[in-house]
């Protein structure tokens, strides 16, 4: 099953701006209160009993099951029955709520992600829809339940064959967009390896080097805007919290932050697809670039986005028919690519290669890169050979 997703801007009427306002609104409440189910169901047993607060404690029955994804939905029903607010909104979208929360709690426990937050209306920007009527797309419209035809910009036209399954509702800072996940019925697997290979290295000082000898340099796209969100941050300081003044500022300040996160994501594709351009085959360390950002250039590190762009590359790879692998990351600037030479520890500020040994010198950065691609084509010839091995022993 192949699936992808296409983000188009809608251009909603006022009533249906007011409809998506009140879903979220009521999303929102849906998933404070499932989550404080969860948390007091928690509270009432993580004491002691002999280590009870002096003031109050909270008391849950023994038996009371924990509020699951089931539970809250059963609760959710039952509620609605009563509550005009409630049946406002799309059944469906409230119980792709208690889903989402559910993936959190267990993201929580599995993955070690931090606890789940509780939402206030600027916190939660979208909703799905997990079902859509049949044809429900046009080339200026687009049918959603509840809300009718909407006008949109389609930015690009639907592949042939692909079904639109569910939607998404996103709120920016720039208006209103919905995200629609389209599938088609087919396997493709994945790029083999051919053509020429290249080696990348990604670093602070060239944001990416090749194997070829091409070095891009890192652009800086916070500290381009920085001042503005300075200048702007300083002011929000003054503003009353609730006023319309401090809700508008707040919208200036994200329209830029929604700014620099386009013009980054948007740099990251086209450098992707010049990547892939002439190459067969891209190799890449093995990074663990969430590491990147603990340290004293952090801020450099969530500024270029390395994990967003290897995302990038990798489905970009997958889509121009370029095989993609990664390759381990230990000491590849301690190795010369020419003789395989183990040349020692090299500070930062040496941005040099030069090879005692045999004499190869290049820039640190081009000389990593191409150690990388050697790895690669090692690691791709171990395959090839297994592959060829147990043909042999099948036949």
């Amino acid at each position: 099953m192949l699936t992808l997703t296409h983000t188009n801007k809608l251009e909603p009427t006022p009533e249906q701006i007011k409809y998506i306002e009140n879903t979220l609104n009521v999303c929102t409440s849906v998933w404070n209160f499932a989550l404080s189910m969860r948390k007091d169901w928690c509270k009432s047993r993580v004491s002691p009993i002999n280590a009870c607060s002096i003031e109050r404690e909270y008391i849950m029955s023994v038996d009371e099951p924990f509020p699951n994804y089931h539970v809250a939905a059963k609760q959710l029903t039952e509620a609605k029955k009563n509550n005009d607010w409630l049946k406002s909104a799309n059944a469906q979208v409230l119980q792709q709520t208690l889903r989402t929360l559910d993936r959190a709690w267990d993201d929580m426990k599995q993955r070690g992600f931090g606890f789940p937050r509780f939402k206030n209306k600027y916190r939660m920007r979208s909703f799905v829809f997990p079902q859509l009527n049949k044809n429900p797309i046009s080339i200026d419209s687009i049918k959603l339940p509840g809300l009718k035809e909407v006008k949109w910009r389609m930015s690009r036209p639907i592949p042939d064959g692909f079904i639109p399954k569910q939607a998404r509702i996103v709120r920016k800072a720039s208006g209103y967009f919905v995200i629609l996940s389209l599938q088609l019925d087919v396997d493709i697997p994945d790029p083999l390896p051919h053509g020429h290979p290249r080696g990348l290295d990604l670093g602070f000082d060239k944001f990416v080097a090749t194997s070829d000898g091409l070095e891009i340099k890192r652009p800086r796209f916070l500290k381009t805007l920085q001042y503005k969100l300075k200048l702007l941050s300083r002011r929000l300081r003054n503003k009353r919290v609730g006023s319309n003044n401090r809700h508008k500022l707040n919208q200036k300040i994200a329209r830029l932050h929604e700014r620099i996160s386009d013009t980054r994501k948007d740099w990251h594709f086209k450098l992707a697809h010049h990547l892939c351009d002439g190459a067969g085959m891209i190799f890449i360390e093995d990074v663990n670039f969430v590491s990147w950002q603990r340290g004293m250039l952090s801020k450099q590190s969530a500024d270029a986005s390395f994990g967003q762009f290897v995302n990038i590359l990798q489905w970009v790879c997958w889509k121009t028919d370029t095989y993609f692998a990664k390759v381990d990351k230990n000491g590849t600037s301690q190795t010369c690519p020419n003789c395989g030479t183990h040349t020692g520890k090299k500070p930062l500020d040496v941005r040099l290669h030069d090879c005692s040994n045999c004499g190869y010198s290049t820039t640190r950065d081009v000389a990593a890169a191409q150690e990388v691609r050697n790895r690669g084509l090692k690691a791709v010839g171990q395959i090839v050979l297994e592959n060829v091995c147990e043909d042999v022993i099948q036949h």
